[in-house]
């Protein structure tokens, strides 16, 4: 395990660690982008994933996003201080932006082959990032327990939801919030405005849902979740099919049901890395080629 650090175009950096399988860079990596919170320490499932993989000869990069933790001290190498970032004052905006500084690295570190993952509000960053970006450096994704947005704010009262509204459109976006927003995130209220917004809600149990990011995607991939999944509102298999049917290449793409385990596939983290070494394998053997990369990458927000 290696400590590294990704720079956003905004000067941001991001830590993240690689777990290598030899001396020199593998020809394959599998970069993760975290969730809210999605941290080693509560979500060691990133051990079992960077340690199996490199038994396969598959490089691991646990690439962190301004969520991971609530609080995150960090430089800003523009400005040149020292930043607080975290799930307190996170924007929502820059979700392509620290993404692509992560795959900047993977390339900078001579990855030829780039497998594209998130987990939980990380998988709903992804499906942002490649519905606007059809980036040749990305040869596949990977979405574990994608997040229902609309269920996870669903217990936001109205009242708090006014509080927000008002907060930020009298100025006062980047004030804190009174109240923890979903009853357990200390956030500033531009960050709750975010979450109750349209940027990362991108995935839904209805099939009329607004899935119009899934729509652009055309990357092909593999879809994971939990069968108990609680933050899919009841059908975690439903939910991951639907979203699977929204994608262009739904026919070409993986869906896994794990049996018998949530969100963070608790008691099953073993039998996840294992699916993701067998998966990452057949594709290495099968699918990739080394035609160069070259693109022009859309950091927009909220469009």
């Amino acid at each position: 395990m290696q400590p590294i650090t990704a720079v956003t175009h905004r000067g941001i950096v991001l830590d993240g660690v690689r777990f290598a399988a030899g001396k020199e860079p593998a020809g394959t990596v599998v970069v993760a982008i975290t969730g809210i919170h999605g941290n080693f320490i509560s979500n060691p499932f990133y051990y079992n994933i960077g340690n199996t993989l490199n038994r396969g000869e598959v490089d691991f990069i646990y690439a962190q996003t301004c969520d991971a933790f609530g609080r995150i001290r960090t430089r800003n190498v523009r400005r040149g201080r020292e930043e607080i970032i975290g799930s307190w004052n996170e924007r929502f905006s820059y979700a392509c932006e620290d993404i692509a500084a992560w795959l900047d690295y993977a390339e900078h570190a001579g990855y030829r082959h780039v497998l594209l993952a998130g987990h939980s509000l990380g998988a709903n960053k992804v499906i942002r990032y490649l519905s606007k970006n059809h980036d040749p450096r990305v040869k596949k994704f990977i979405l574990m327990s994608p997040a229902n947005l609309t269920y996870m704010t669903s217990a936001v009262s109205e009242p708090e939801r006014a509080y927000i509204r008002h907060a930020v459109e009298s100025g006062h976006g980047s004030a804190l919030l009174p109240f923890p927003f979903m009853g357990w995130v200390e956030c500033i209220a531009d960050t709750a405005a975010d979450w109750l917004g349209p940027a990362l809600n991108n995935v839904h149990n209805e099939h009329d849902g607004d899935f119009s990011q899934a729509a652009e995607i055309t990357h092909t991939g593999a879809l994971l979740i939990g069968t108990f999944d609680r933050f899919t509102d009841g059908d975690p298999t439903g939910f991951l099919t639907n979203l699977n049917n929204h994608i262009p290449t739904a026919a070409k793409n993986r869906l896994y049901f794990i049996e018998g385990t949530g969100h963070t596939y608790q008691r099953k983290e073993q039998e996840l890395a294992d699916l993701l070494l067998k998966t990452t394998i057949g594709w290495r053997n099968r699918d990739f080629d080394s035609a160069p990369a070259s693109l022009n990458l859309n950091m927009e927000d909220n469009k």
